[in-house]
């Protein structure tokens, strides 16, 4: 039966943790804080084995997956595919910075595999992908949050969150540039330019609207291929306003896909 460990003990790794009991995969170990062994067995089950570091796994996973956000990419990836093992993540947002993206891009050429790019909270980066190969000319990425989701980012810094009357933008620009000043909301727009046109021609607009009852991502592109608009207004996780559901899935899906004997 394969093994996969996960980076983190949050939200998504305790969704990741339930689905895999379903499935043929078994959670065997959680990199994890020390002092923090207990809440993360807790959370994804007595008989995972926490660790601390990736030089702490008695036997090898064949999979490991990122649940901690950027930090826990950037702690731990290079270490996980120095050693030859895939990892799959949804911090597409850490690659903004061209030191993590190198960083990360040797490790996996050492170890000989790949960090693999779950889909997170947004959907149509295999059409993306695809159109790249015939030339795309243009790509932007739109994310809508009402008022409060801005709260704690650069979007504080030009409007008055507490007080808008209507939708206003606040940052328009390139991915890159949306990545690294967003860094919490980086992940979509990141996502985006990774599966496109890159992070310094792929163009953002961040947009707080106090009508807006959830988070809203729409990609559009043109090229070669022809034109297309892709809209997604998402959910969070039940217990976590913070963690799109559809990433969480999206994390799953890349695990499952792993064994599966045929796939997309």
């Amino acid at each position: 039966m394969p093994k996969v460990a996960v980076i983190g003990y949050g939200a998504m790794a305790g969704y990741v943790a339930a689905h895999l009991r379903q499935s043929g995969w078994t959670l065997s170990h959680c990199i994890a804080r020390a002092g923090r062994e207990d809440v993360a067995r807790t959370r994804l089950g007595a008989s995972v084995n926490v660790i601390a570091s990736v030089d702490a796994f008695d036997t090898l996973p064949g999979l490991v997956v990122d649940c901690a956000g950027h930090p826990g990419l950037i702690a731990h990836g290079a270490d996980v595919l120095r050693n030859g093992v895939p990892l799959v993540t949804v911090s597409f947002g850490a690659l903004a910075d061209d030191s993590i993206y190198a960083q990360i891009t040797a490790a996996a050429q050492h170890g000989g595999t790949q960090l693999f790019l779950a889909s997170g909270a947004i959907g149509a980066l295999d059409s993306l992908s695809a159109a790249k190969i015939g030339g795309l000319d243009e790509v932007t990425y739109i994310g809508i949050k009402p008022p409060a989701g801005w709260r704690g980012s650069a979007a504080e810094d030009t409007l008055d969150l507490d007080n808008l009357s209507t939708a206003m933008t606040h940052f328009d620009g390139t991915a890159r540039d949306a990545a690294l000043r967003y860094p919490k909301n980086a992940n979509v727009v990141a996502a985006v330019a990774l599966a496109g046109i890159g992070f310094d021609t792929t163009a953002a607009r961040l947009v707080a609207d106090p009508n807006a009852i959830a988070n809203t991502h729409i990609i559009t592109a043109k090229g070669a291929f022809g034109s297309f608009e892709f809209k997604v207004t998402g959910k969070s996780l039940p217990d976590s306003p913070r963690t799109s559901a559809l990433a969480a899935m999206s994390v799953v899906d890349q695990i499952l896909r792993k064994s599966a004997p045929i796939t997309l």
